[in-house]
């Protein structure tokens, strides 16, 4: 067994471990789950002449067909450039397809848009992959793919999602739980444990199929493959137990098992007989191991152990009520491995993991908070995912394939041909979202820099690169069309991250890192005013702004009406980014004087959009409704008229985030920075009077708080008469967070009626019922994970500069007064009981299904949904939006008085099977 003795600055052997993959040691970080959950479906695979990428490249044809541009898998894991893959297939002798990947619905098939139909779990894994353990619920019965397809697509809008627990899989328990489990005895030496239990009421048989393979480079032209070392790559029996893996830049590794498996061995390679009807119908194809397995085709597999894609097949019988064990080593040793001492290192590397959450988790004490916060922190690390697109290869095609369609030149990210990624990136969600989203990554950031801070500044370092970011300047949205806008959280999280990794560091800043996105988000600063503010007035039209529908109009559509809408958000947005460039210059002024001009500058800007919001264009329209006291867009029609859209929603809360406080320590260290603001503030008292609390020290009592100051969109009024619609649970306050949309829309839809057309919003609580930008995305009553961290963050922000003698009603109509840290420890509160345990023992996240409750095989695993329903907690849309829906690992972290006990719970380590019986 190798393992790294630790330093002695390092708290603990997972923290070593990340210390010599940061500095080059050993590359701890190589090996992960790099493998994507979907790859068929997505737009880098699709070369239709419509972009209809769902359609071109189905599920079914995913067995059969080789991808270009990724490879995906269950449990699977890779290199960090896909080279070599390896990820777990399964029949139970029923299925009609062999269970190679995860099967869900197409946006067109759901009634609700995409969705994965399986269920499986992240629940456990340390940064550096130096062990992970996932599991997967695989059923004995057929697996009901038609089923599935055609009941959500009898279902309409109004009704709910079919899932694969609705359609009768796990009924008498007739299913197995498959854990996986990987362990790295070095940074080269991985160790794969395979338990499955039969938890049905009689003996089951399983067909496992550990899968490794090649992803396919060398089938698209000698400029790809000489990309790749030029050779192809290949897998062949060294024995009845082990396999080598020859690739040319990743070097030779060696497959061992510890049972007696049936090798199988095929090609990576399309098979265009079955899926086109043409080609040489003899060869080895991807699905041969399908053809072999389920179709009892013998001559589907290559009889001379070569290929380049390979499975070490076994047949487990398994009793009632037991479980059985299969275990495998990849390694660059040819050695077979003395399995004796396997189990010692996957508990030795358990144990790591546990010291390296006990640790990070320290002051939290409440066991299933931990639980659950520990599985968040695994859904961040397993989602991480190999991402490769070639924008100019792929408008082009590859010579050894069928020229793309003319309209490609035309169509989807053609304005993209400087984009070329291919690295580690965090994505969303690896089935339904297997491709990056800008803000989803800021938000993404933060709970990761708390378990990896290095590999959180790298991820917004990568978003800024030069093959990134559009010459002009925009940072790319996501797959679907990179010209997409979200809102501009960047430098937010830029900062976050900075004082994340600061505090970890001792107090040192990473400044190097600071400046180098700084610089970038200049450029990205100045794509927004020169391209979203469209009359130059400081009022911005972002489109899109990632909240999907929560609008009258589609928001990155050509409005009906023509014009265009001036945005509530989208300008709190902006204001925000300009408080958020002005405080990472700042604190680069400490070193370097100069940066107290760009200081400036954007305390300036922050201090002009302020201005405009409240008179649009100089024509006197405010985007702030005194009535109301509440923020609303307002529509710019052709004929020059402005009509408020007064819909109660996120987008007039969004103002909240525009708010920083400075104290005496910083502004005594940039006296030129304090200088002309004075100055400028003396100038323009009437920006000053509209949104700075400048030339009034902060009310706190003690005299440590009293030079801080505060720059806000709100003043304590508007402050306070925003929190009274937030804080209402009539409105925006639900038992388990923020609404996305005020309950009040529920009895009093927002109608509006222009040009003989009418167009109206109401609230929807859960999933939507239509059909803009998929129906599987809901803003209109839903609770979303990232705003509301924003809120909370926002509130404690206030609260240093008003102190505690600043108090509202929450919730309104209660009596109770709290200070802006309390309400937003409440907020955090409330947040966290989506996944805690209530006093009768129930999940909100699992709504009313029974067997999610109490079924002691279900009700410790938990799913991080995209959404969740705005009266219930339910989760809604993806499920394991492990993405900024783990942002609930760093509020338990930040507040960990919000995760009090509620009931007793057994452990904080995610759920422990009994030692399982072994094949060896």
């Amino acid at each position: 067994m190798k393992t790294p003795r630790r330093h002695s600055a390092a708290p603990t052997l997972e923290h070593d471990r990340l210390a010599q993959a940061d500095r080059g040691v050993a590359p701890w970080r190589l090996w992960g789950p790099y493998l994507s959950e979907r790859q068929w479906g997505t737009v880098r695979e699709d070369y239709s002449s419509d972009g209809s990428a769902w359609d071109h490249f189905s599920h079914d044809a995913a067995r059969s067909r080789a991808y270009r541009w990724g490879e995906d898998g269950i449990a699977g894991v890779s290199d960090d450039q896909q080279c070599l893959c390896f990820a777990l297939a399964m029949w139970n002798g029923h299925d009609s397809i062999l269970k190679e990947r995860l099967f869900g619905l197409t946006g067109s098939e759901g009634n609700h848009g995409e969705d994965c139909k399986e269920h499986y779990y992240y629940l456990d894994a340390t940064p550096t992959g130096s062990y992970m353990k996932m599991l997967y619920k695989y059923p004995q019965r057929a697996y009901p793919y038609a089923d599935l397809v055609a009941e959500n697509r009898r279902r309409g809008k109004s009704a709910g999602e079919y899932e694969l627990i609705d359609a009768g899989a796990f009924d008498d328990d007739r299913y197995f739980d498959v854990f996986v489990e990987y362990a790295k005895a070095d940074a080269h030496d991985l160790l794969i444990r395979i338990s499955v239990h039969n938890r049905g009421p009689d003996a089951a048989t399983i067909h496992l199929l550990p899968q490794l393979w090649y992803r396919n480079t060398w089938s698209w032209g000698e400029d790809v493959a000489r990309a790749h070392g030029g050779a192809k790559p290949n897998l062949a029996s060294t024995g009845p137990r082990s396999l080598s893996a020859v690739h040319p830049t990743l070097g030779t590794y060696h497959l061992h098992t510890a049972f007696d498996a049936s090798w199988l061995f095929t090609e990576n390679e399309t098979n265009t007989a079955r899926l086109f009807g043409g080609g040489e119908r003899s060869g080895y194809y991807k699905d041969a191991f399908h053809r072999f397995v389920v179709e009892g085709d013998t001559m589907a597999v290559n009889p001379a152990h070569v290929g380049t894609k390979a499975a070490a097949r076994v047949e487990l019988s398994i009793p009632a009520g037991e479980s059985r064990t299969i275990r495998l080593r990849l390694t660059h040793d040819a050695k077979p491995p003395a399995w004796r001492g396997f189990d010692a290192v996957m508990a030795q590397r358990l144990g790591d993991a546990d010291a390296f959450y006990d640790h990070v988790q320290r002051g939290l004490d409440d066991a299933d908070a931990r639980m659950v916060q520990r599985q968040a922190f695994a859904g961040m690390v397993w989602s991480k995912q190999y991402f490769y697109f070639d924008i100019p290869q792929w408008l082009r095609g590859d010579p050894g394939q069928p020229t793309p369609p003319e309209s490609r030149w035309r169509g989807r990210n053609s304005d993209w041909p400087h984009l070329n990624n291919a690295d580690v990136i965090s994505m969303p969600d690896k089935w339904e979202y297997p491709w990056y989203a800008a803000w989803d990554l800021a938000f993404h950031c933060i709970p990761l820099a708390q378990i990896d801070p290095q590999f959180a500044k790298d991820q917004l370092l990568l978003l800024t690169r030069e093959w990134y970011m559009h010459p002009n300047g925009q940072l790319p949205a996501y797959e679907w069309a990179f010209g997409d806008v979200n809102p501009p959280v960047h430098a937010w999280a830029t900062w976050r991250v900075y004082e994340l990794d600061r505090e970890q560091r001792g107090g040192e800043g990473d400044r190097a890192f600071l400046e180098a996105v700084f610089h970038k988000l200049l450029l990205n600063f100045t794509w927004w005013v020169n391209r979203k503010d469209r009359e130059g007035h400081n009022v911005f039209q972002g489109g899109f702004l990632g909240l999907d529908n929560i609008g009258v109009f589609d928001r990155s559509a050509p409005l009906p009406t023509g014009g265009f809408i001036n945005q509530a958000d989208g300008t709190s947005w902006m204001a925000m980014y300009a408080l958020n460039l002005m405080r990472i210059a700042l604190e680069l002024a400490r070193q370097n004087p100069v940066y107290q001009d760009m200081a400036t500058k954007f305390f300036e800007h922050f201090l002009h959009i302020a201005a405009a919001m409240t008179n649009v264009g100089g024509d006197g329209t405010n985007l702030w409704d005194e009535d109301d006291a509440f923020f609303y867009d307002v529509l710019g029609l052709p004929d020059g008229r402005h009509v408020p859209l007064k819909v109660r929603s996120m987008v007039g809360l969004i103002p909240m985030f525009a708010v920083e406080v400075l104290d005496t320590d910083l502004l005594a260290s940039v006296p030129e920075f304090k200088q002309r603001l004075e100055w400028f503030l003396n100038y323009r008292p009437d920006l000053a009077q509209l949104v700075s609390r400048w030339f009034e020290p902060s009310h706190w009592p003690d005299c440590e708080h009293q030079e801080t100051r505060l720059l806000s969109l709100l003043r304590g009024h508007r402050l306070k008469a925003l929190l009274r619609r937030m804080l209402d649970e009539s409105e925006f306050l639900s038992d388990y967070g923020v609404r996305a949309l005020s309950k009040v829309h529920a009895a009093q839809p927002y109608m509006l009626e222009l040009g003989g057309q009418c167009f109206g919003v109401s609230y929807q609580p859960g999933e939507s019922d239509s059909h803009l930008f998929g129906g599987n995305s809901n803003w209109r009553g839903p609770i979303w994970m990232p705003v509301n961290y924003l809120l909370i963050e926002s509130l404690r922000r206030f609260d240093r500069y008003f102190g505690p003698e600043f108090q509202v009603e929450c919730p309104v109509g209660s009596g109770t007064m709290l200070s802006l840290a309390d309400v937003a420890d409440e907020l955090t509160r409330r947040l966290v009981m989506l996944f805690k345990r209530d006093t009768a023992g129930r999940r909100a996240v699992f709504g009313d299904n029974e067997r999610l409750q109490r079924d002691p095989h279900f009700q410790d695993y938990i799913p991080f949904h995209e959404y969740f329903h705005g009266d219930t907690g339910r989760g809604v849309g993806a499920s394991h939006q492990t993405g900024w829906t783990g942002l609930i690992a760093s509020l338990l972290t930040l507040n960990p008085r919000a995760a009090e006990p509620e009931v007793d719970v057994r452990t904080s380590r995610p759920p422990v099977e009994a030692p399982a019986a072994s094949i060896v």
